[in-house]
């Protein structure tokens, strides 16, 4: 609702404004991506381990090292990409009012990381535990708010309207998700004691962490890649593929959904040394994101128009955002499992294999990205792309030893 609202509104400042939002869309995933998906899994995967294992002490001392590398991360992003945001945009082919436009809402975005990181990490802190209540209505309030506050700024201030709303509703949702996790009853309440740091608790989130953010940056390199490369065919062009690829990139979020609940429930088992029913949940879940993203996916490549037409009424953006998702909408379903799986790995504590898919997924679209002359071309790349990084998940984990 938030990703469409925001797209939405900007849509009605012009070609230039989406064009902008496109550049910075790849980065500003990397930023929910690494918080919630990859760090966050990191976080929820090592707490529920503890716990399913009985070990209270460590998943207290646990809530500690996370928001330390929270702070930390969140300071890097904001010194990194307040640095290098101008001249990495241009390497994107950001000119002119593109450009101008992307550097206003990512300065923005990046100068509140701190409360991106902090949002999350406590979110997946809960998760962890089991508790998906807190923060689902967290967040939930804080999208309900930052959709009309989006649209309220973004008519008056342009494109930075859509930054400060957003750093605002996530820094809303953390406010409110503190006093739970601190909260005097709380079972993840860190004592005196558990706030001494130790390298080897850092090691056991950063080993599923860690990697899933390697993770990260390849599916966000990807799309930064190919970002560049239809950037080749104008702002028309690079706006309409922004849009499409939203949709894509929109449904990281809904399998975040089933995913979360996979690397508790995967982790809690392996911990108690479940071994068949961990594999066995997760299995399931693949099943049902696949069967969701092939819902969304195939709707959108017989009616594109209803998606691309949302955002833009110019006739080139809707010619390519529409070839896009005739191309690689159907190829959506795969990307669900490729998700789940990645999901579930994460729960196990083992995410060395699902990192080299996603590696493997980065140089098919380096290299026929490069080879390819049209958009279409480009876009069959992606859907290459997808169906071998998808084939090699499913291998890799139906061969693990959890």
């Amino acid at each position: 609702m938030v990703s469409v609202g925001d797209t939405y509104f900007i849509g009605r400042l012009g070609t230039a404004p989406l064009a902008g939002l496109a550049l910075v869309f790849p980065l500003l995933m990397l930023l929910q991506m690494t918080s919630a998906g990859a760090m966050g899994g990191g976080v929820s995967s090592a707490i529920a381990r503890a716990l399913g294992a009985g070990h209270r002490d460590r998943a207290r001392r646990l809530v500690v090292h996370a928001l330390v590398i929270a702070a930390g991360m969140a300071v890097a992003f904001t010194v990194l990409l307040l640095l290098l945001g101008k001249p990495l945009y241009r390497l994107l082919g950001g000119r002119g009012e593109s450009l101008a436009n992307a550097l206003t809402y990512s300065d923005i975005i990046f100068a509140g990381a701190i409360a991106v990181w902090l949002a999350n990490t406590l979110s997946s802190i809960l998760r962890g535990s089991g508790n998906m209540r807190a923060p689902a209505a967290a967040l939930i309030v804080a999208a309900c708010i930052q959709v009309p506050l989006s649209g309220f700024l973004v008519s008056r201030i342009g494109i930075a309207g859509a930054a400060i709303a957003y750093v605002f509703a996530f820094g809303l949702a953390a406010i409110v998700m503190l006093p739970v996790v601190f909260h005097r009853t709380s079972a993840l309440r860190p004592r005196r004691e558990d706030l001494a740091l130790d390298r080897r608790l850092f090691a056991d989130i950063l080993r599923v962490g860690g990697l899933s953010s390697l993770n990260s940056v390849q599916t966000v390199l990807t799309a930064v890649v190919l970002t560049g490369f239809v950037g080749r065919f104008g702002p028309a062009a690079l706006a309409g593929y922004g849009v499409g690829v939203r949709l894509e990139l929109l449904q990281i979020p809904i399998v975040f959904a089933i995913g979360q609940a996979l690397v508790v429930l995967v982790g809690t088992n392996i911990g108690a040394g479940n071994k068949a029913r961990a594999r066995s949940i997760a299995w399931a879940g693949t099943g049902l994101s696949a069967a969701v993203c092939l819902a969304i996916g195939g709707t959108a490549a017989i009616f594109p128009l209803a998606w691309v037409g949302l955002f833009s009424t110019d006739a080139a953006v809707l010619e390519a955002g529409s070839i896009y998702l005739h191309v690689v909408g159907p190829f959506y379903a795969l990307l669900g499992a490729s998700i789940a799986l990645y999901f579930g790995s994460q729960g196990a504590g083992s995410m060395l294999r699902p990192v080299l898919a996603g590696t493997v997924r980065l140089a098919i679209v380096l290299a026929g990205g490069a080879l390819a002359g049209s958009l279409a071309g480009i876009f069959g790349v992606v859907a290459a792309g997808i169906l071998v990084s998808a084939a090699l998940m499913a291998w890799f984990v139906a061969r693990a030893s959890w």
